[in-house]
């Protein structure tokens, strides 16, 4: 198990998060509604619903919608929604895995397609960068779960396979099939997580300079903005004094 990486969040930056709050709470809505009707719609016998479910609590989703979504998945009346995955390169060579529920395959394809296209970059074919990619479990914990050392020893104790701490928080890196595991055995010892899915973890980052890291970061925000986009993943990373020069 690897110790203390400065590897960099590949998730989407945060944006504004006032401005993004009602777009999250949609995704997370969906993601719910998804997972109740995959599986039971009882959290602790449906470990992606579990995951959902603790992912909108810790984003402050009132209790009434996260009901509201279980519910409408129970009774059969929510809409049919199907996951699809893109693939392609952003600014700088960058790779890009963005992750889509949506219930119109066609205008997501489109408005993708169109979002990349303006952005300096292009979508591939299915698995043209996802084999530089290892298919793996992410746990987020805010910074306030403990200092690196907790975490660390509570993370390797539950059976996950690596750690990444910051001021910003902590990663969690298990194995693909052990995720739900490893989230359930983490509970006691560090509260709930801000979050428990897959995730697509690089093999290699992509230094980003200012031009290109400034255009990827719009090419994200738009993808972001599109309700069917739930995750977008890349393997760029952008150092502190870039970020710095573009505020």
């Amino acid at each position: 198990m690897a110790g203390h990486s400065k590897f960099k969040n590949i998730m989407h930056r945060k944006g504004a998060q006032d401005k993004k709050r009602s777009a999250s709470f949609s995704k997370m809505s969906r993601e719910i509604t998804v997972a109740a009707k995959m599986g039971l719609p009882d959290p602790d016998m449906n470990p992606r619903l579990r995951a959902a479910v603790n992912a909108a609590k810790a984003a402050s989703v009132p209790k009434d919608n996260i009901q509201r979504s279980i519910d409408k998945a129970s009774r059969g009346d929510a809409e049919n929604y199907e996951e699809v995955r893109y693939e392609g390169f952003g600014p700088g060579g960058v790779s890009l895995i963005i992750e889509a529920l949506t219930d119109n395959r066609n205008r997501t394809a489109t408005n993708v397609r169109t979002a990349v296209a303006k952005n300096g970059g292009n979508l591939g074919a299915s698995g043209s960068v996802s084999h530089g990619f290892d298919r793996v479990g992410l746990i987020n914990y805010p910074a306030s779960a403990g200092d690196a050392e907790k975490v660390f020893e509570a993370a390797l104790e539950a059976g996950a396979e690596d750690v990444t701490s910051s001021d910003e928080g902590h990663e969690i890196w298990t194995a693909q099939g052990d995720l739900h595991e490893v989230a359930r055995a983490l509970e006691p010892v560090l509260g709930q997580a801000e979050g428990a899915k897959l995730a697509w973890r690089p093999q290699v980052s992509v230094a980003v300079g200012e031009d290109d890291a400034a255009t990827l970061f719009k090419l994200i925000d738009t993808l972001d903005d599109d309700d069917d986009v739930q995750t977008v993943w890349g393997n760029y990373e952008v150092s502190d004094e870039v970020m710095e020069r573009l505020g």
